[in-house]
């Protein structure tokens, strides 16, 4: 049977629920199931299926199939969540933000399945691979490298319907939106992407590609390890090095360069277990303290957290060293993360006011360690090529009975966002066609504000008004705005105000979880529940350019709307909600009339500030006005 079907598995109440597998060609296969009995033959390629009737939330069960016995079935509601990296942040990434909730909450009813990663560039896979998180009950242990949106989601949805939750997970860092979608709804339209499929279609290429990626790889790195002075112990003489201070620090170079902080323990921290942050840093770092090793991050997103064990730290004088090894783009600290030691519970909570801590200093000693010519060769990344994420662990399974799907991914898109609205209408009829349900619900979730330029040190002023500009990130958000809003079946949730300014994996996932239940909440169970507020009318009546829309919003000076005429080109426009009304007064000359109308369109915008009375923010977009 397929890796889906497993104890303490989550069946869909309300739907025909299907069951299939695989058994020799003709073999009879009889299932039990709720004190009722099926039998199916298999075909003539040994691939057999029932579906059984629609059944209340309840549970638990159990399920024989011939020999194979499943137990612990619950029946309630089941949910897929898909998409690119901020699916796959985990509890233990966002832990310090809701220490309290994760450490006392536990619950047998919500199960958690994480798909494992795998590709297929040859057609559609019948199953996907074997997973350690099959179906297990929530706990901290258990959630512990799930995704945080996955385990809120399910605790959201618990506290509103009171069944059985199962999470199904199924994402992947990086990939766009075309890997996920199916050929058949590519090939029409964009040959191109296919052609680029058949590419790596020869398994003897990709095969020679991936082990001469890792031979020059291991190549370079034992380079590196025979070339590199060890600068990492306490008693290296750094007085001679260069000091620097990490806010306004880049280092452009292939290779390795050592940063050094002396700091001093008192005799009642000294010995003292401890966590040392060092932010969030570009792009891979061995920390040391006092020549121990203590953590080492492979790439620029994870928080360095790394613990210190008890009787590291001295009285007196401590090292800390980093060592930075490079292979592309520009090495530096991100100044607006926390940079300290901490002790005691400030170790592991997110206190925004932490007593038990010992600040680091901006100002570090910097030496070189040694050059390094670039590493030659590139990842296959098959991950990247359209559809093989929709053959391999998309399209294996369907049709487990399924209430929704939640969609967050964009990021991998946002240098060529023209045809992203097409491809995403292309992935709900591809998903929908393969669970042969035209209305499955979809929640897509928009991207969050990010200031995508990362590669620089320096702190980024937040400005009252920023200069109209073009944004991916925007146009993205818009592509998402526009396919949501044309479907019946799908609803937005906007998240412009819980992403951060210098990480494109924002850690406030219960928050995007509860914009996503109620989004649910809306498509599935109460038309009425207001979510985002929407522009219903766009005119222009005195020299105003009045918006209606769909409710009341918070009222107040709003910021970051911009209007354009005849020429196209946009200039900041005051503005002011009262009720369900925006005006704005257009900053025009007198012979142009305003056209066009746009707001939050920035990577980040941080000034948007439209809000409903309940405090969801309003989608950035952009639109033409009626001049009557």
């Amino acid at each position: 049977m397929p890796k889906l079907f497993q104890s303490g598995m989550v069946l869909q109440r309300g739907k025909a629920i299907p069951v299939w597998g695989k058994a020799a060609a003709g073999e009879t296969v009889t299932i039990r199931f709720n004190k009722k009995e099926y039998q199916i033959v298999a075909d003539s390629n040994g691939k057999w299926q029932v579906n059984l009737p629609k059944m209340k939330a309840g549970g638990p069960y159990k399920m024989c199939v011939n020999d194979l016995v499943i137990d612990d079935i619950m029946i309630g509601d089941v949910w897929l969540l898909s998409g690119q990296s901020n699916i796959d942040v985990t509890i233990e990434r966002v832990y310090p933000q809701y220490t309290d909730e994760i450490d006392n909450f536990e619950n047998s009813q919500i199960r958690m399945f994480r798909v494992q990663n795998e590709i297929s560039t040859h057609g559609v896979k019948d199953d996907i691979r074997a997973t350690s998180i099959n179906w297990k009950p929530v706990n901290k242990q258990n959630a512990w490298l799930f995704s945080a949106a996955g385990y809120f989601l399910g605790k959201r949805m618990y506290e509103k319907n009171k069944v059985a939750q199962g999470v199904i997970v199924n994402s992947w860092g990086g990939t766009p939106i075309e890997a996920w979608i199916s050929e058949d709804s590519l090939k029409a339209d964009y040959p191109m992407l296919i052609k680029k499929l058949r590419l790596y279609q020869s398994d003897d290429y990709v095969r020679a590609q991936m082990q001469a990626n890792g031979a020059v790889n291991r190549q370079w790195e034992q380079l590196l390890k025979e070339s590199d002075a060890d600068y990492a112990a306490s008693d290296v003489d750094d007085a001679a090095w260069e000091q620097i201070n990490q806010n306004n620090w880049t280092w452009r170079g292939t290779g390795t360069v050592w940063l050094r902080q002396h700091i001093q323990i008192d005799k009642a921290h000294a010995g003292k277990p401890a966590r040392l942050l060092l932010g969030t840093l570009f792009d891979r770092d061995e920390t040391y303290l006092n020549g121990k090793l203590i953590g080492q991050t492979g790439y620029q997103y994870p928080p360095r957290r790394y613990d210190i064990p008890e009787g590291v730290l001295r009285e007196g004088d401590n090292v800390i060293a980093v060592r930075f090894i490079n292979k592309y783009g520009l090495v530096h600290f991100i100044p607006e993360k926390p940079y300290m030691l901490c002790f005691g519970d400030d170790r592991f909570s997110q206190n925004p006011m932490p007593k038990d801590v010992l600040p680091l200093s901006s100002q570090w000693k910097m030496h070189e360690g040694v050059r390094m010519p670039q590493c030659p060769g590139g990842d296959v990344s098959l991950q990247n090529l359209p559809t093989t994420l929709y053959n391999a662990v998309l399209y294996p399974l369907a049709p487990y009975a399924i209430s929704g799907i939640v969609w967050y991914q964009g990021e991998s898109n946002t240098g060529n966002p023209d045809p992203y609205s097409d491809y995403l209408r292309k992935l709900m009829g591809s998903w929908r066609a393969c669970w042969q349900e035209p209305e499955l619900p979809f929640v897509i979730v928009q991207l969050a504000n990010y200031d995508g330029r990362q590669q620089t040190a320096f702190p980024r002023p937040i400005l009252p008004e920023v200069a109209p500009g073009n944004s991916g990130w925007a146009e993205l958000r818009e592509a998402q705005r526009i396919v949501a809003a044309a479907d019946a079946r799908a609803e937005l949730a906007v998240i412009n105000d819980l992403g951060e300014t210098v990480d494109i994996h924002p850690l406030r996932k219960r928050e995007v979880a509860e914009r996503i239940a109620l989004c649910i909440e809306r498509l599935l169970y109460n038309k009425k529940v207001k979510l985002s507020p929407e522009v219903v009318s766009a005119e222009v009546h005195e020299g105003k350019i009045v918006l209606t829309l769909d409710q009341p919003v918070q009222s107040g000076k709003l910021f970051t709307f911009e209007v354009a005429g005849a020429d196209g080109k946009y200039v900041n426009a005051t503005a002011t909600a009262d009720g369900n009304r925006i005006s704005i007064l257009s900053p025009l000359s007198s012979h142009l009339s305003p056209l066009s109308i746009r707001y939050a369109w920035k990577d980040n915008p941080l000034q948007a500030n439209v809000r409903s009375l309940s405090g969801l923010p309003m989608s950035s977009f952009e639109l033409r006005i009626n001049n009557n």
